[in-house]
């Protein structure tokens, strides 16, 4: 593209642009001539897929903008119609970040000029409480406005279709076509009126819902530290844990309110270094049973324990595996199901009792399709817990019963921990970690992939690499995905880029026999020695 294209291109986006904060920004760049920033901005358009739209909040169609949210929202419109969709409903909601309250209202505008309704919940509320309202509302589609943990730069655009869970391909290209195939802004009907905004009746519903969580009579007395992260989960957790019967959460107050600008961390993101300081300050102040933290649109969950003299993080395969073994103790049915990227304790634990179980590709997309499901759960803190209220990872009701659990262990003198180690005994020490490589540069991870690809490695820690697969090519139960997969005697690696952050992320599980409780130190010892050497060499073999 010559300059003059640029700049021509530039300036018929700003013809269009509804914003005046982005058409301000946007005519600054113009006048300064700024081709660098131009370009970046103008090199492409935001591609539009199974995660929707996520990026930096700006000025032109490499950013997340009211331009091009309105075109992403008439593309779901065109879609809906096409599909015998008329008239349908589409539920919006949004949490508090930069420009969230904009975007929800513009898709509404679209969606009524459309001739679809349309409601938006009634204020920034978790992502779990928006995936209920499609079921509970009998909508045809929904739309959050969040970018989760992102950056404070960030925003984005999720879509559900009318079952409750997040589009999956073909819907996704299907959208995408229809979205490429809007000419100008100017064809796009938007009315200054005529959807709902909906009262808190759909929040008393949901909060209503969780109650189904929790066994009748459980104890209830485990006590907390809890913090929002700075996002939205506050004022719907402390709801569903009064009405539960559990303590009040002591909160961590500094992130206790919605702050579009995460003040006190540098990504709003509770597996990130720093996110969970404040929040161990406190419980070393209260000494609670568990620390409790949602990400900014809450359907995340963190949990945190006394380990020793000091708190320490759960992993989500940790926190994935207790939640299975408590519901199998509950008698729960149905089928138990998690990403393949997440550790295989559960199928351990799903096959000792007896459950079927499935592994699905990455995402609570997939894993909310499965057949029967009854729990679900993968490693990024990610729990469906009750997939006939939200087919979508929730972390208010994940919250819940983690709280339930640690109760019933009070009772009998016995913390998480405990049930870890047994855990361990029973079906073997899982221990998992993750290389996770965040790059400015997103040619490194193709860069990355590649050399693994031309030169797989042989051996990683000195343990041979007996299967080596390439998951484009997909295998009998998986569709493709951009992914590799290696097992190793005792161990298994998956490397893949990130959905959603400009990341390289690799998983690794290794499994180590625990004879007796005796055995655990010496096991988690050659566990952790294990993973920091595969570390190094898949490290190493990526060249990364």
């Amino acid at each position: 593209m010559t300059t003059d294209d640029l700049l021509a291109r530039a300036q018929a986006w700003l013809t269009e642009d509804p914003d005046p904060e982005t058409r301000d920004e946007l005519a600054k760049l113009i006048a300064a001539h700024d081709v660098q920033e131009l370009s970046a901005r103008f090199s492409g358009t935001l591609q539009f897929g199974t995660a929707g739209l996520r990026g930096e909040l700006g000025a032109g169609p490499m950013r997340m903008n009211r331009s091009v949210v309105i075109r992403a929202a008439a593309g779901l419109a065109a879609y809906l119609n096409k599909n015998g969709h008329t008239n349908g409903l589409v539920v919006i909601g949004y949490d508090a970040r930069h420009k969230s309250h904009d975007f929800a209202r513009d898709t509404a505008a679209v969606m009524t000029g459309a001739g679809l309704r349309a409601a938006i919940l009634p204020r920034p509320l978790p992502t779990p409480v928006l995936a209920f309202a499609i079921r509970h509302l009998g909508a045809v589609a929904g739309v959050e406005v969040t970018a989760s943990h992102n950056p404070p730069r960030d925003n984005g655009y999720k879509v559900y279709l009318g079952d409750g869970s997040q589009i999956v391909p073909p819907a996704d290209t299907d959208i995408a076509a229809e979205i490429a195939a809007i000419p100008s802004l100017t064809t796009v009907s938007r009315p200054t009126e005529g959807w709902d905004t909906l009262d808190d009746g759909v929040l008393d519903a949901y909060l209503a819902r969780t109650d189904a969580v929790l066994s009748p009579g459980s104890p209830r007395t485990a006590r907390t530290v809890y913090t929002a992260m700075h996002g939205v989960g506050r004022e719907t957790l402390l709801a569903a844990f009064a009405r539960a019967g559990f303590p009040a959460p002591d909160l961590v107050a500094e992130q206790a309110d919605p702050d579009p600008d995460f003040p006190t961390v540098a990504f709003p993101n509770p597996e990130e270094p720093g996110a969970m300081d404040l929040a161990f300050a406190k419980a070393r102040e209260t000494d609670p049973d568990l620390v409790i933290a949602n990400d900014p649109d809450a359907d995340r969950c963190a949990v945190a324990v006394k380990d020793g003299t000091d708190w320490r993080m759960l992993r989500g395969d940790e926190v994935g595996a207790l939640l299975a073994a408590h519901l199998v103790n509950r008698g729960a049915r149905g089928t138990f199901a998690e990403s393949i990227v997440s550790s295989s304790l559960l199928g351990r634990i799903a096959e000792k009792a007896g459950l079927p179980y499935e592994e699905t590709l990455t995402g609570f997309k997939w894993i909310a399709r499965v057949d029967g499901l009854r729990y679900g759960y993968e490693e990024a803190l990610g729990y469906c817990v009750d997939p006939e209220g939200v087919r979508d990872k929730d972390g208010i009701t994940a919250a819940l019963l983690i709280t339930e659990l640690a109760s019933v262990l009070k009772e009998q003198n016995r913390t998480l921990l405990d049930l870890l180690d047994d855990l361990a005994v029973e079906h073997g020490l899982h221990a998992t970690d993750q290389l996770s490589v965040r790059v400015q540069d997103l040619s490194l991870i193709a860069d990355a992939m590649r050399r693994l690809r031309e030169q797989p490695p042989t051996q990683l820690a000195g343990l041979a690499v007996t299967d080596a697969e390439d998951l484009t090519r997909g295998t009998a139960k998986l569709p493709p995905t951009d992914g590799l997969r290696y097992t190793l005697k005792g161990a298994r690696v998956i490397v893949r880029p990130s959905g959603t952050e400009p990341k390289l992320k690799c998983y690794l599980e290794v499994v180590i026999p625990v004879p007796a409780h005796s055995d655990l130190p010496a096991a988690r010892a050659r566990a952790t020695e294990l993973l920091a050497a595969i570390k190094r060499d898949l490290s190493t073999a990526a060249g990364i």
